[in-house]
């Protein structure tokens, strides 16, 4: 886990990991892996891959994230599945998202009530706990779970009209969605809602599942990541 503040000629990408991910996530580590051979010279040797664990709870994750912002000042955000609404609250960066789910805030938050029948919040514990190591501790009270609609509506408020092509890149986004992702089918993840916020033209789909397999990372990530790092050395407009 990078913990170091942002020293002179770097270039910070920021990865907010999803549910129960962490500071040793998969995807981030394959990036901080692989990031660099695909980086032209200029860039080589000036990115890093950044993740850290933040809370469950959004209100306090919202401020620690918002904190590792001020200090890091990333160049470009990446958002990986509940972690794009967290992703979505960082303004005035370019955003990638990987299985961006916009609508299990809208689950988390209406169905909080359950949370209050005994024994409900311990199991909730024992199904989604977390694998060992530096991983997001998850506790599914009722008073962390009804914060979850106002997060979601922080998060979508504000934005560019969807298409909105906007020339710098500030609110520019584009998100990555797999054809295999099983959480496609409940609507927690869901192409027709990005399009309400974001339009067309702004994401695409890979062969894979909700947790983005390696081969994609390296076809489809990476070089996206490149392309909006390039654009932004020269001064181009960003279009993710």
């Amino acid at each position: 886990m990078e913990t170091q503040a942002k020293p002179a000629g770097a270039i910070n990408i920021l990865y907010i990991h999803g549910m129960g991910g962490g500071g040793d996530s998969r995807i981030p580590s394959i990036l901080n892996d692989n990031l660099g051979a695909a980086l032209p010279e200029g860039l080589r040797g000036r990115v890093r891959v950044i993740v850290r664990t933040y809370p469950f709870d959004p209100a306090a994750g919202h401020a620690m994230i918002a904190s590792w912002v001020e200090e890091l000042q990333p160049a470009l955000v990446i958002g990986e599945s509940l972690g794009s609404l967290q992703a979505l609250r960082i303004r005035g960066v370019p955003h990638l998202f990987v299985s961006p789910s916009l609508n299990a805030p809208l689950y988390l938050g209406y169905l909080s009530f359950l949370s209050l029948i005994p024994g409900v919040t311990w199991l909730l514990d024992m199904v989604y706990r977390p694998k060992p190591g530096d991983r997001q501790s998850l506790h599914f009270t009722f008073r962390t779970l009804c914060r979850y609609i106002a997060h979601r509506r922080d998060a979508l408020s504000g934005l560019p009209a969807a298409g909105n092509g906007q020339s710098g890149p500030a609110g520019e986004f584009f998100a990555f969605f797999g054809e295999r992702d099983h959480y496609r089918r409940s609507g927690i993840v869901s192409i027709r809602t990005w399009r309400k916020y974001f339009g067309e033209g702004t994401w695409a789909t890979y062969p894979g599942t909700h947790f983005m397999e390696e081969e994609y990372v390296l076809s489809l990530l990476i070089p996206k990541i490149v392309s909006v790092l390039v654009l932004m050395q020269d001064g181009s407009p960003v279009h993710p």
